[in-house]
């Protein structure tokens, strides 16, 4: 999940700058054929795939769905929204996943996890708003950043479900069948779009973008959430997130973007806060 929230963290920071030169649901569309070739061959490679798969397929459409959902709205949002504010909001998806995970799974939240939480969702909400306390009683909060938390919602979702949903599956082919459900998705909503785009005609950063999108930020991210979400509570695999916005500004810098208002930090430093809290081990008791 560190190694998960370091490469999501890059496709808020290249995303940035393309976002406005190719649809959202062309690219994402695209983005998902990769990756499920990239994750089919991995799968294939170490045997996870299996006629297992082909039970119940409603599952792959209905968790592709979702995170096409996220990855559409995602990029709607980042067409006017800071890239660092946008990841700010991505932190509030723990707070939604403990309380899908409760819903789905009974998954509980200990007072100190509740705690811990409440701390992250602070720090989120001290970025977007920009560290002011006039735009925060004022809720002034930009558009971009509305339409992304609509993606957040359906990406804390993600999480109980594929726990609820996984019948014994590897990660990698489990992780192929939601690719393959979100790829069919995607090109029957986007159609148009990928027809409407002058693939040829786009720009080098929008190759390297969707190179990454696909490799970093899908393939490898999938099975990697996949893989943590069979193991750790839904509120913990979310944790991780926590750490986005410090990534997304260091990958900001080393593209060659300013360094972040100092107030602005205090927010990214708390939301890390809540991610050592997290991570605490419980103790009896909770």
């Amino acid at each position: 999940m560190l190694l998960f929230s370091a490469l999501v963290a890059g496709s808020f920071a290249l995303g940035g700058q393309i976002a406005n030169e190719i649809a959202p649901a062309a690219l994402n569309a695209v983005r998902f054929g990769i990756a499920g070739g990239v994750v089919g061959l991995v799968a294939w490679a170490t045997g996870g795939l299996s006629r297992d798969l082909l039970r119940a397929p409603w599952r792959f459409a209905l968790l592709g769905g979702v995170f096409a959902v996220y990855f559409v709205l995602m990029f709607e949002g980042l067409k006017t929204a800071d890239p660092v504010s946008t990841a700010a909001v991505f932190t509030l998806t723990p707070v939604m996943a403990a309380g899908f995970g409760w819903i789905l799974m009974r998954q509980v939240t200990t007072p100190r996890m509740a705690f811990a939480l409440s701390v992250g969702a602070a720090g989120a909400l001290w970025v977007i708003f920009d560290a002011s306390l006039a735009a925060f009683l004022a809720f002034d909060i930009g558009r971009g950043e509305a339409i992304f938390f609509v993606g957040c919602v359906a990406h804390a979702l993600y999480a109980p479900m594929a726990r609820l949903l996984n019948r014994g599956e590897s990660a990698a082919g489990f992780t192929f069948g939601m690719l393959v459900g979100g790829c069919v998705l995607l090109f029957a909503y986007g159609w148009r779009d990928v027809q409407a785009t002058d693939w040829a005609s786009l720009r080098p950063l929008v190759w390297i973008t969707l190179g990454y999108l696909s490799v970093g930020a899908s393939a490898a991210t999938f099975v990697l959430l996949q893989t943590a979400t069979l193991r750790l509570p839904s509120a913990k695999v979310m944790a991780y997130t926590y750490l986005v916005p410090s990534w997304v500004i260091l990958w900001q810098i080393a593209l060659g973007a300013a360094v972040p208002d100092p107030w602005v930090l205090v927010g990214v430093g708390l939301t890390c806060l809540a991610l050592v809290l997290l991570l605490k081990p419980e103790t009896p008791g909770g």
